[in-house]
Formats: structure tokens, C-alpha cells, sequence
């Protein structure tokens, strides 16, 4: 459970959680839009401060049918960004959010540590190349088909089961190209409906067979708001519910909006853990 971010090592025996950095005028959460290097700074700061691990970075976004962004507008986005972060917090641990190759070989060279894929290089194959030459963890996400066209796929006989055999699939593949730090995400919303991110969620100790850190991306997703019936912007209390069940059942990366109330239900996941 330790993955060796280009010479820092992470140790994610205990959980962590990774804070969403948007450089998007267009992601579903409007607060975490970021539009100016001052609120960058501001924000990154901020959840540094509340006990963020790692900053991860995107600069496109990945909500079902989000436009369509150009890998030099996506660049534009994102490289100044990482110069930025780089130069004022060099003991932070950068992701790039990203699935093109190219973006992927200018955010290693600008300094970041992680990759975060959510098409499985299915969009670009050419990503694991540069994955493999800039010797950075993997994080390996299913979803059935694009941003664009994912829910229109959102057809299993099992998801369970189906997520299951794309990672076994997927890690061979990864292996074979000599990427060995590997974070398998199952994907929460991509590709999926309610029923089956629920199903992902109670059964997510299964993918702990596969002996690789998880991560839970479910932060103030639609999962949460539209079962409530309220909005992204009301869905942090059902976020910290969810975030306690995939802690419970082996998560130990949270990927969030909101890293204080990640980070407190660690603490006490800890605690509960330690009293038994």
C-alpha cells in the first residue's frame, strides 16, 4: 500500500484524501471552479491546510455530456497551473486529471507526481507510454465508454463482476508496460446509474482481492443529490455518509470537493478501528 510518487513515497495503509482542483468554467460543481491564479492559490492552500495528500488537477471536464475541449486549450489550462503549485507548495503531491498523452507527457516534465485516467488510456492509448517513461502511479478508472456517451451504456449483468474483470484485464496490461503502482477507482457515475454505483459502493471490498490501493471518487455526485433530492451544492452531508461506507469497505483514497470533513471522517473511521 505504498506507492512511490516519483521519489516521495505514500503510504495509503491508513487512508488519504485527494482534493479536486478544477481549472473548468463547466465542472457539475460550481464550486469548485477555479478561474484565477489567486483562487488557485487560495484554495490549494486551503485544503493543504485541512490535511490534503495529494492536488488533483483537471482542466476538462468529465460530467456526462461536457463539451467537447482541445488538447492545447486543455494545456493552456492546466501547465501554468502546475508551474504555479510547483513553484509555491513543493512538498505537495500534484495529479493531472487527464486521459491525452500529450497533456499527460507536458504534465510530468512540469513537475506532477500522479496520473489519473478516467478513460483507462481507452481514448488514447498512447498514455501508458508516457505513464511508463515518467515512472509515476497509475490511477486506473473504469467507465463504459466517453464523457459524452457514458450513461447511454450504463447496461451489466453484474457491474460488480464486470468492474472486476476490467481491472484484472487492465493491471495485465499496465504490468506488461512495466507500470507497477497502480490505484484501481471503480468509477462511481461513469458510465453507471444509481442502482449500480450503490451496488459498487456495498460491494467494494471485493476489488481489495487485487491487493492495490482503492479510490472513491463520489464526491457530491448525482448518486448523492438526486436520491435526496437536492443539488450538488446541498450534497456534502450525503458525501460524508457515502465516505464513511467506502472507508468501511476498503477505500483508502477519497477523492473530494471538501477535505476537512474527509479528513474528520478518517479520524474517526480510525479511532472506531482502534477501539473494537
Amino acid at each position: 500500500m505504498t506507492i512511490n510518487c516519483r521519489g516521495t513515497l505514500l503510504d495509503l495503509s491508513s487512508p488519504v484524501v485527494m482534493g479536486i482542483l478544477n481549472i473548468t468554467p463547466d465542472s457539475f460543481y460550481e464550486g469548485s471552479r477555479m478561474k484565477t491564479e489567486d483562487q488557485v492559490r487560495a484554495q490549494v492552500e486551503k485544503m493543504l491546510e485541512e490535511g490534503a495528500q495529494i492536488i488533483d488537477i483537471g482542466g476538462v471536464s468529465s460530467r456526462p455530456g461536457a463539451d467537447f475541449v482541445s488538447v492545447d486549450e486543455e494545456l493552456s489550462r492546466v501547465v501554468p497551473i502546475i508551474n504555479l503549485l510547483t513553484k509555491c507548495y513543493p512538498e505537495a503531491l500534484l495529479s493531472i486529471d487527464t486521459y491525452r498523452a500529450k497533456v499527460a507527457k507536458e504534465s510530468i516534465d512540469a513537475g506532477i507526481h500522479l496520473m489519473n485516467d478516467i478513460s483507462a488510456s481507452s481514448i488514447d492509448e498512447g498514455l501508458l507510454d508516457v505513464v511508463a517513461a515518467g515512472k509515476v502511479p497509475y490511477v486506473l478508472m473504469h467507465m463504459k465508454g466517453t464523457p459524452q456517451d457514458m450513461q447511454q451504456q450504463a447496461s451489466y449483468d453484474s457491474v460488480v463482476v464486470e468492474v472486476m474483470d476490467f481491472f484484472l484485464k487492465k493491471i495485465a496490461l499496465l504490468k506488461s508496460k512495466g507500470i507497477q503502482d497502480i490505484i484501481i477507482d471503480p468509477g462511481f457515475g461513469f458510465g453507471k446509474t444509481i442502482e449500480h454505483n450503490y451496488q459498487l459502493l456495498n460491494h467494494l471490498s471485493v476489488y481489495k482481492a487485487l491487493e492495490m490501493p482503492i479510490l472513491a471518487g463520489i464526491s457530491r455526485k448525482s448518486m448523492i443529490w438526486k436520491v435526496l433530492k437536492n443539488t450538488p451544492q446541498e450534497a456534502l452531508q450525503g458525501t460524508t455518509a457515502l465516505h464513511v461506507i467506502a472507508l468501511q469497505n476498503g477505500a483508502n483514497l477519497l477523492r473530494v470537493h471538501d477535505v476537512r470533513p474527509a479528513v474528520e471522517a478518517i479520524q474517526l473511521m480510525q479511532v472506531l478501528a482502534d477501539n473494537k
